[in-house]
């Protein structure tokens, strides 16, 4: 029987890409470079490779904040301070909470048959005044987040210690629900419970990243859940 399911926020409840095209697109202006759509799609690319860096232990989470700044400023020649726009943008994206379709509707209809986690590698600081912002927070039983756990997705250390926090945990009775097959899935995997991956139009399937389950828009989850 499942009784527990773990969220993840970016882009799959809260609309992470779009609010990353907003908020660059202001943090960029700030410095007069405009944000053409070729800049915000290399930034994401470069944004997207740093953090599985950081999945996959290589760089820490300072580095792949200020990193992703470095390469894309080298890129274009010019010359701005990383760190310093690093932290105005993660000013302007702890702004942006807007929903994906469904996302309200899906936990206003989990909440009450299942106790519901928060899972999220995302900057403490900036995640917790989007869930606030948005509204959502009362939905789930905790909200764990790796900077404040002291491990990242997809490690079995991120996941023991959501464990740790749920009295009377079984492994057997959990299911992950995100994203990022490198982050939500391979993290699930690691931590022998189930997985659903949200895949999102134009994301390829990884044959040494296979999930349970699989779903393409939110309101495919409930009837999904109804039959495990």
């Amino acid at each position: 029987m499942l009784k527990t399911i773990f969220l993840d926020l970016d882009d799959t409840l809260l609309d992470f890409t779009g609010g990353e095209v907003h908020a660059l697109s202001r943090t960029l202006r700030e410095w007069d470079v405009e944000p053409t759509r070729a800049v915000l799609d290399r930034y994401h690319v470069i944004n997207a490779a740093q953090w599985e860096l950081l999945e996959e232990g290589i760089l820490t989470r300072d580095q792949v904040l200020v990193r992703r700044f470095e390469i894309l400023f080298g890129e274009l020649g010019v010359d701005m301070p990383p760190r310093e726009t690093c932290e105005r943008y993660e000013s302007y994206l702890a702004e942006e909470h807007d929903f994906l379709p469904g996302a309200v509707e899906l936990l206003r209809e989990l909440a009450p048959r299942y106790d519901l986690y928060l899972a999220s590698n995302g900057a403490a600081a900036v995640q917790h005044r989007r869930l606030r912002d948005a509204g959502i927070e009362a939905y789930f039983q905790a909200i764990l987040i790796s900077e404040e756990l002291g491990a990242d997705k997809p490690s079995r250390a991120f996941f023991d210690a959501c464990f740790d926090r749920i009295p009377g945990f079984s492994p057997e009775t959990a299911l992950i629900v995100g994203d990022s097959l490198t982050s939500d899935i391979r993290g699930g995997i690691n931590a022998g419970i189930r997985t659903c991956w949200l895949r999102h139009p134009g994301r390829s399937a990884r044959p040494d990243i296979m999930p349970d389950y699989e779903i393409t828009t939110l309101d495919q989850l409930p009837d999904l859940l109804k039959s495990l």
